[in-house]
């Protein structure tokens, strides 16, 4: 199984965008996201994958095949995180894979990936009703080698309402 990941380039925006709403459905039942009149979920950062410098749209592939995707922020300043005091901290903004490649360790494999290419510390975070991915981001952080826990919390505030890991590799 060949796994790869690569750079989202903004004439795909409307595979991102397909994709995003898979992974909005999917998450509906956590995060209570609702369709629009238009029978659409909205995602209000779309258009900033490729406007803010900091973002990375990365779009995952199985044997070719469309899989999922990671929307990254990196090396963002520290005021812009939650949790994290480091000066620079990655943030797993949004993480999907699609249930087809779910159990066959495509996710671990992109996270593995994402690790290596953007070391540092990372802030991931998991909504609160999804159990399924605390244990896969639990599983993940504990596997990784040279990886280790800074920081995990519960947060229930107006921002986030959920696990927090602050992850340095």
């Amino acid at each position: 199984m060949n796994v790869t990941l690569a750079p989202i380039p903004y004439e795909d925006k409307s595979i991102l965008f397909q994709l995003i709403q898979l992974y909005r459905y999917d998450s509906s039942e956590f995060d209570g996201h609702a369709l629009t009149a238009h029978g659409l979920y909205s995602y209000k950062y779309l258009d900033h994958q490729w406007t803010e410098s900091y973002r990375r749209p990365l779009l995952v592939k199985v044997d070719g095949e469309i899989a999922g995707f990671a929307l990254l922020i990196l090396d963002v300043p520290k005021q812009y995180t939650k949790r994290s005091t480091a000066e620079q901290t990655n943030v797993v903004s949004d993480f999907f894979i699609m249930r087809k490649f779910r159990g066959r360790g495509v996710g671990k494999k992109v996270a593995f990936q994402l690790f290596e290419q953007f070391q540092g510390i990372w802030e991931i975070k998991q909504t609160e009703g999804n159990v399924a991915a605390q244990i896969f981001w639990e599983k993940v952080i504990s596997q990784y080698p040279n990886g280790e826990i800074v920081e995990e919390k519960l947060l229930n505030n107006d921002h986030w309402k959920g696990k927090v890991v602050v992850f340095s590799c």
